[in-house]
């Protein structure tokens, strides 16, 4: 009986060591295809806005000076720095070009000032703002659903990638005191 419970024990653990490998390599993999995504995604944030060349304003600059409080607050993390990241472009597009949109359209949207636009076609004013309004939200857009939308999905990958290659440790760990055990009943 006691060889009969022995050799189930034995069964069992191998089981379990098998299982824990292939949670292992299963890990392993999981965590190589999300640092894989991390460093894709933020290295093609990073090529795609440094190619732009734009920087945020010194502080001290009539750029910055317009800005309000907070915005200047947001914006001064970054001052004179070139836009590389996604956080960078977040800041970016809501604090400073968001910023003076609101200035340029007295708090109105693109699509509220076109309308005004079409309604009034011989207006210069309203056609100038309706055509800076156009283009600050357009580029606006493209920080926000590219760069930064993109380098925050790099970021997700990122921890996904280190919790995936922590469980992967883990596993090691325990599928070698499996075999540690498994070991001392032959």
């Amino acid at each position: 009986m006691a060889k009969s419970k022995n050799a189930e024990r034995k069964a069992i653990d191998s089981v379990f060591i098998l299982l824990g490998i292939a949670m292992t390599v299963t890990l392993v993999t999981i965590a190589s295809l999300a640092w894989y995504g991390y460093t894709f995604a933020s290295g093609m944030v990073a090529d795609q806005l440094s190619a732009q060349k734009i920087y945020f304003p010194e502080r001290g600059s009539a750029a910055f000076e317009a800005l309000s409080d907070e915005d200047q607050a947001e914006v001064g993390r970054f001052a004179g720095q070139q836009l590389t990241t996604g956080e960078q472009a977040r800041v970016y597009a809501n604090n400073y070009i968001g910023a003076h949109l609101e200035n340029i359209g007295g708090g109105k949207t693109y699509a509220e000032i076109s309308e005004e636009a079409r309604a009034n076609p011989d207006d210069a004013k309203l056609q100038q703002q309706k055509a800076s309004l156009f283009q600050g939200e357009t580029l606006r857009g493209m920080l926000l659903g590219t760069g930064y939308a993109f380098w925050t999905f790099a970021m997700i990958a990122k921890y996904a990638a280190m919790a995936a290659i922590s469980g992967a440790l883990i596993m090691i760990v325990l599928v070698f005191l499996g075999m540690r055990h498994l070991a001392k009943l032959k």
